[in-house]
């Protein structure tokens, strides 16, 4: 017989019902940000950012897909439309005849570096100022704690 579940209790609910309303509500707000000052959706900056911060500008599709956490098919489809807009290139990997890189175009570039000083700058309006140096310190010490359990579960 499988175990009830462990309900969130007191202070575990409110601190969760709290992280998500308040990602959530940080996530809407940015998108939309950026959304009307840059013309780039939230998927758009997301697919730039982690390819260009993290990828060097060319990663292969799994692992872009990987690196933010969507399935291979959201970012096939994703890519595909960006491609279209001129954001992004595919080019055939050598080693593997039936995998990919994805690559950002000079326009990719320009549009995720215009999107990306409107974006911190509604971080550090939205999220950054509203705590005191020892809070974000503490903030960071606990999502690193969290990604580091994380990890240590099966997913």
């Amino acid at each position: 017989m499988d175990a009830p579940p462990r309900w969130l209790v007191g202070e575990e609910k409110a601190a969760w019902d709290n992280f998500i309303r308040m990602q959530e509500k940080l996530i809407g707000r940015l998108s939309r940000h950026v959304q009307s000052e840059s013309g780039m959706s939230a998927s758009d900056y997301v697919v730039l950012a982690g390819l260009t911060e993290r990828g060097g500008g060319r990663m292969r599709l799994l692992d872009l897909a990987k690196l933010v956490e969507w399935e291979k098919s959201r970012m096939s489809h994703q890519v595909t439309r960006m491609t279209k807009r001129g954001l992004l290139t595919r080019e055939d990997c050598p080693d593997d005849g039936r995998g990919a890189f994805i690559v950002a175009t000079p326009a990719g570039y320009e549009a995720i570096e215009e999107a990306a000083g409107l974006h911190v700058e509604h971080v550090r309006r939205l999220f950054i100022d509203a705590l005191t140096p020892s809070q974000l310190g503490e903030l960071a010490r606990i999502s690193e704690r969290v990604l580091a359990h994380m990890e240590e579960q099966a997913d």
